[in-house]
């Protein structure tokens, strides 16, 4: 079989130190036949597995017996090593974030890159880099070649932007605030397109796969000039292993000028980056929220910082931790207070439902502008953030709920084609078929409760059986693909009336849409999570904003029985800067962030009594210990997370909390070498998440 390590020569001890994605703390050390250049892949024993691991350190003599250890069994070469820099950010990532190095670098790969089944066997060659090449170069060429688009001219808030980033010497982090429709994306663009023009690579972040298409489009349009016809690469989960891969491949040796991609993109190797762009820097996308719960945002900036490079952040409705940072001139505020186009921002109208007769959670007026859009030909968009038919079915003579008998939640019911109506839990993925009657009292009439994307969508065909209605959710945009077609659809003007949650709130230029409708916004205005209001405040501004952006005449009707609350007022005056200072203040009189710091300790067990005492004992050892930074700590207590059990796993968590991050981070490190052998003793799954974005 070919070996990748042929030309290592005769036999000379050498040592390497290894990061593995295994649950220990490492790196391993190996032996090898020379030494192998730090960045390198390479299959090791592990136990009775093999696994592929990336060396990090090449050091004089194994920390352990050199009798105890083993031998590298294959040096895999068919991809440059990895840059120094990025080795970097994966050891930043992983002492800053509280896990093993190797569980920093090698998720962050493309799968095919980490299984060493990929290069072992008959047929697998020289590995999947020499496979996926080999397709490629078989392939019939079928690209498409590209009509560059005409730049607009850039107005004078725009060019000042521009001119500002462009003047930018080494490291700056610069807050790019927006209103909705302002053109950041074409400030981006212009600056893109010098440092593509200098010779250096760019990096731009988006928060959702949805929004890569169409920003894909006009990046190849726009760009081809410094770009070369295959200069651009994409990255996102959606995408295929080996288009992964691909795109990894390309950005590793260079080729790849500019990466388009979502948060996982924020570790590709880019080794001659000069800009990080990061658009709509508040979304809560950026946050991983499993194995490594990183912010995506929070890693560009420490990027940039190590590579002396700007970072440019850009939103509309920027979250509270950036605006701080930026009042107090940490960050360049950039501002664009205009539209790009010649349009307006919509006019914002609080619909008071205390008193009005709703249908189907509809206000007579909303149905009313509905209608007169229609007549005038223009789309209109209806905004819930609750997919599926019902929140929740339920008896009327028993008061019988459908709950999920795995979760400490109610089941939603869908209503699907061909295979009767279902009830889905939106937490563990249980499913059942809708009961013929109740449970418990045998009643035939069970009734939906509430109202999701689904009962909407049929109540609008009700009420307007002449126009052509899109429903766009996580439910109709499953399939790879759909989501762009149906995006595509209510662009090309195919769709009187959207139906949508979140994916439709942020970054797309509907030209035809006169009227937003919010429903049910409410619902987040007394959450238990502090940050709910910014989150509301954030959501509510962004999809106003599809409203109106190529004319005039854009209406938001927002439904709401609290229109006196501070977050509604803000949003009629369109004041980001207003709702910010108030939010802020608000923040530091109780102490929260950004004006402390805070860590996450999160315990799972069949019993919460079990997950409950675990954190007991941590919060005991925390505060009967000398580690460095405990004095400037808070401890809270244990408590249930809200939604307490999921797939019949308990859970629990234990807030920590401090005025210092160095000192957290000091703590931290000494606390959390201690947790594993605790939780092991205590049969519990647990997990740490430093800065926290849901408590």
């Amino acid at each position: 079989m070919p070996d990748d390590s042929e030309g290592i020569g005769p036999r000379m001890d050498a040592w390497v130190r290894v990061a593995l994605d295994v649950p220990l703390p490492g790196p391993f050390d190996y032996r090898a036949q020379a030494p192998v250049p730090v960045g390198t892949r390479v299959i090791v024993p592990f136990g009775r597995r093999k696994l592929i691991g990336v060396v990090v350190d090449n050091p004089e003599g194994p920390a352990v017996d050199a009798a105890q250890v083993r031998d590298i069994e294959q040096v895999l070469q068919d991809l440059p090593p990895l840059p120094v820099d990025w080795l970097r950010l994966a050891r930043f990532a992983a002492d800053y974030y509280q896990r093993p190095l190797g569980e920093v670098m090698l998720p962050a790969m493309p799968p095919p890159l980490r299984k060493p089944s990929a290069y072992q066997g008959k047929r697998s060659g020289q590995g999947p880099v020499a496979r996926l090449e080999a397709r490629k170069a078989k392939a019939a060429d079928t690209s498409v070649a590209t009509v560059p688009d005409q730049a607009p001219e850039l107005n004078a808030d725009q060019l000042a932007a521009v001119e500002a980033v462009a003047a930018v010497a080494g490291f700056k982090p610069v807050l790019l605030h927006g209103v909705t429709g302002s053109g950041k994306t074409e400030v981006y663009l212009h600056v893109a397109q010098r440092v593509l023009a200098a010779g250096r690579q760019v990096l731009l972040l988006v928060p959702e796969i949805n929004l890569t298409p169409q920003l894909e489009g006009a990046l190849r349009k726009r760009l081809e000039s410094v770009l070369g016809a295959d200069g651009l690469a994409v990255l996102h989960s959606g995408l295929s292993d080996g288009e992964r891969l691909q795109a990894w491949a390309r950005a590793q040796r260079g080729q790849a000028r500019m990466l388009l991609g979502t948060r996982m993109a924020i570790f590709a190797p880019l080794s001659e980056l000069g800009l990080i762009v990061v658009d709509e820097e508040h979304d809560a996308s950026y946050k991983q929220q499993e194995g490594l719960r990183y912010s995506a945002r929070d890693l560009a900036v420490w990027r940039a910082r190590d590579l002396d490079i700007p970072v440019l952040l850009g939103s509309a409705t920027p979250s509270l931790e950036s605006w701080h940072h930026a009042t107090r001139g940490h960050y360049l505020r950039l501002a664009l207070p205009g539209r790009a186009r010649v349009s307006t921002l919509p006019a914002i109208r609080l619909i008071d439902t205390r008193r009005l007769a709703m249908r189907q959670g509809m206000s007579p007026q909303l149905t009313e502008a509905i209608g007169q859009r229609l007549e005038r030909g223009e789309q209109s968009l209806v905004f819930l953030n609750r997919r599926g038919y019902a929140p929740v079915l339920h008896c009327a003579s028993c008061a019988w709920v459908s709950h999920c008998p795995r979760c400490s939640a109610f089941t939603v019911l869908h209503r699907t084609t061909g295979h009767g109506h279902r009830l889905h839990c939106h937490h563990c993925g249980y499913q059942a078929p809708v009961p013929r009657a109740c449970p418990e009292c045998g009643d035939q009439d069970l009734e939906p409760m509430g109202r999701g994307t689904q009962r909407v969508e049929e109540h609008l065909a009700e009420l307007f059986p002449q126009a052509r209605i899109s429903r766009i959710d996580a439910d109709s945009t499953r399939r790879k693909g759909s989501a762009q077609t149906l995006f595509a659809a209510v662009h090309a003007g195919e769709v009187d009336i959207l139906v949508g949650t979140q994916m439709v709130a942020k970054g797309h230029d509907f030209a035809r849409l006169g009227l937003v409708g919010v429903l049910n916004a409410d619902s987040m205005l007394f959450a238990h999570d502090f940050r709910a209001p910014e989150r509301l405040f954030a959501q509510l501004m962004q999809v106003a904003g599809r409203a109106g952006r190529h004319g005039s005449g854009g209406e938001v009707l927002i439904q709401t029985g609290y229109p006196e609350q501070h977050i509604y007022q803000a949003l009629l005056r369109h004041d980001y800067a207003g709702f910010a200072r108030h939010a802020l203040e608000e923040r530091e009189t109780t102490g929260l962030p950004p004006f402390a710091y805070q860590a996450l300790l999160t315990s799972e067990a069949r019993e919460l009594a079990q997950a409950l005492a675990f954190l007991q004992q941590a919060r005991a050892l925390a505060a009967d210990s000398d580690f460095p930074g405990v004095s400037a700590l808070t401890l809270y207590d244990p408590v249930p997370l809200r939604v307490v059990r999921v797939a019949n796993i308990e859970r629990a968590q234990l807030l920590l909390e401090s005025n210092s991050r160095p000192a957290l981070q000091g703590f931290l490190a000494a606390w959390s070498a201690y947790l594993p052998a605790m939780a092991a003793e205590a049969r519990v799954r647990w997990q740490l998440e430093v800065d926290p974005l849901e408590i």
